[in-house]
């Protein structure tokens, strides 16, 4: 539900013009690809389920299969491996990644079969992907009213972040850790990322979910994004704190438009959310407009 404050009639007409209304001649739209490329693990190819006893968690390539079934309480069958145990996956986990398995993290993430059912287990963050386990994560526009149009605050991730360094981010985004909801994530990202204080956030509007699953180089990523909108008082400028963000920019909702359509500057799972925030601006209309909106919204 788009939050009464959004006025799209008050986006630059010619971005719209200069978008075209008549859509694209190839087979994909330039938006389409965002989502394409976010949804390219196609399960359960090589891999093997995971289960904590029948519960499925997850889908594990045969290397970690076969490092998996030497441990005693995990079991190998035709339907896939087993845990018997799930308390004994934390430490599993912190044995794989001494082994060289994945990169260890150091921050614990809730193990739960579905986005609404109950925590299982808990497991280190580096582990999700290579254990192909579904992971949340919040999103959150910060979005300034100007005279001329709609603004949005964008972040440069710091060059020595492990993942996507450089990329353009929100100006808050990160995932859920174990024991806490979106919501007191997107509260405590706000003041570490930020610095965007919890009477600001608490304006903050839950606009809906973004699911996908990805092979990338860290593995298989299971994600499921809270999305959220923020206004914020044009004399509000965030200040990166944790050090994770290299620094903010204030841009033109139509220069973010132009950036996820004709290139990839954004980090991959931003441009879902943004592609989502330009439908509710009613800035993509039409055949496109419903196709994004049936592809984008899926749980992983």
């Amino acid at each position: 539900m788009r939050p009464a404050e959004f006025k799209p009639a008050a986006l630059e007409p010619a971005l719209l013009e200069a978008h075209g209304r008549a859509g694209y001649a190839g087979s994909m739209s330039p938006f389409q690809r965002h989502i394409a490329a976010c949804n390219n693990a196609r399960l359960p190819g090589e891999r093997l389920a995971f289960r904590l006893g029948d519960v499925q968690i997850g889908w594990v390539l045969p290397p970690l299969a076969e490092a998996l079934a030497h441990f005693p309480a995990v079991t190998w069958g035709a339907a896939g491996l087993s845990l018997a145990r799930p308390a004994e996956l934390p430490a599993i986990a912190r044995a794989l990644s001494q082994a060289g398995q994945f990169r260890w993290r150091g921050e614990a993430f809730d193990v739960r079969a579905d986005p609404d059912g109950p925590a299982l287990t808990q497991i280190d963050r580096g582990a999700l992907p290579k254990f192909g386990i579904m992971a949340s994560g919040v999103h959150l526009n910060g979005l300034v009213r100007a005279p001329d149009g709609l603004l949005l605050w964008i972040a440069r991730r710091a060059q020595d972040k492990l993942l996507d360094p450089g990329k353009l981010d929100h100006i808050v985004a990160g995932g859920v850790p174990a024991g806490m909801t979106p919501a007191q994530t997107l509260l405590k990202e706000a003041a570490e990322e930020a610095a965007i204080p919890a009477a600001l956030v608490a304006n903050a509007t839950a606009v809906g979910h973004i699911g996908y699953a990805m092979e990338r180089a860290e593995g298989l990523r299971r994600d499921l994004l809270h999305c959220y909108d923020l206004m914020l008082p044009a004399a509000f400028v965030p200040r990166p704190v944790d050090g994770e963000v290299e620094r903010f920019e204030l841009w033109p909702v139509s220069r973010a438009f132009a950036a996820v359509r004709d290139g990839e500057s954004f980090k991959f799972n931003v441009n879902l959310v943004l592609i989502d925030l330009f439908l509710r601006l009613d800035l993509i209309e039409g055949q496109e407009a419903a196709d994004l909106r049936t592809s984008l919204h899926r749980v992983p």
